[in-house]
């Protein structure tokens, strides 16, 4: 059984020392969640476990501001938290305030926060989606010898954003709203053909 609780960013350090004096004294994990398109929030999301109730599992999270996500850090209660804020502060942004802020995943030149939603990753921008046809398909299993196979509209892949939200965007139309660049990264659309 998972309880789940949500709590302010204030009483982070006090919810998730009162759940460790309850029991639940193994840390599992500790990550982020883009909320774009629901809230301007990064949420940050703890779960503990109790060894003598093995059945029981605790998940707190709380919720920081986008542009200023900043959240005290566990890593005195959990030494194992202290590796999990510092890959969430590389790719979401958020700074743990009293951690390590020394870089753990990625490259001291990279700038970004790769898995915040709004950010697109250049890879899945240029490299050719391979689910744009279905299993089996080919040219080689035409009508016939010779014939051509029909040809598929090229699909952009998951996560991609429409152009015209980012990428070939005009850049005298400023920064597109990170809502418009949420509701345009589904997926699965047609790939329009630039003129």
């Amino acid at each position: 059984m998972t309880v789940a609780t949500s709590v302010p960013p204030e009483q982070w350090v006090d919810a998730v020392t009162a759940a460790r004096d309850d029991g639940f004294a193994f840390f599992e994990w500790l990550a982020g969640v883009d909320e774009i398109g629901r809230a301007e929030v990064i949420r940050v999301v703890l779960v503990l476990r109790s060894l003598e109730r093995v059945a029981e599992t605790r998940m707190l999270s709380t919720e920081v501001p986008r542009d200023e996500p900043r959240l005290d850090t566990i890593s005195h209660l959990f030494a194992g938290a202290g590796w999990h804020e510092r890959e969430a502060g590389e790719m979401f942004g958020v700074e743990f305030v009293g951690g390590d802020p020394r870089r753990l995943l990625l490259a001291p030149e990279f700038e970004g926060t790769p898995l915040r939603k709004e950010e697109v990753l250049a890879a899945r921008a240029a490299v050719p989606w391979p689910g744009a046809k279905e299993p089996g398909e080919s040219s080689a299993s035409a009508a016939g010898p010779g014939a051509q196979a029909p040809v598929r509209r090229r699909m952009v892949p998951p996560g991609v954003p429409d152009p015209a939200v980012w990428g070939d965007r005009d850049p005298a139309a400023g920064p597109a709203a990170p809502e418009d660049v949420a509701a345009a990264a589904v997926g699965g659309r047609v790939r329009r053909r630039r003129r």
